[in-house]
């Protein structure tokens, strides 16, 4: 691996169908890592749902959320705060402030939508 800087400035952010912005930051050639940043709206709740065989972590650096991942009680989150959900947990994030809920999402290994499923019915 070489050395590299990727400025903020230059990420794409989109609307997703999970109900919240993401940008890929960086997603390793070798398939170990991927790091994205999210942003939830206030008053939004993303979409229910898990990931096969990636397990992911969520670094809060903005606002505040209310974490719900099944066989835990919601959980109130903020700055500086770390949220470990392991592959096949289903979980999903509540923005209960008036700002942005700002976060990093890394996956190991990295993210591939083939792995990701809906926990909600439609």
């Amino acid at each position: 691996m070489n050395p590299l800087i990727i400025k903020a400035n230059s990420l794409n952010i989109t609307l997703t169908p999970e109900r919240c912005f993401v940008a890929e930051n960086y997603s390793s050639n070798d398939n170990r890592v991927s790091i994205a940043v999210a942003v939830v709206k206030p008053g939004v709740t993303t979409v229910a749902h898990h990931l096969e065989g990636i397990e992911e972590i969520y670094i809060i650096t903005q606002g505040i959320g209310l974490m719900y991942i099944i066989d835990m009680e919601p959980t109130q989150v903020t700055v500086g705060d770390v949220i470990v959900i392991p592959a096949g947990t289903s979980q999903r994030i509540k923005n209960i402030s008036d700002c942005d809920l700002v976060f990093y999402c890394v996956c190991t290994p990295k993210f591939v939508k083939e792995q990701y499923f809906s926990d909600e019915s439609t």
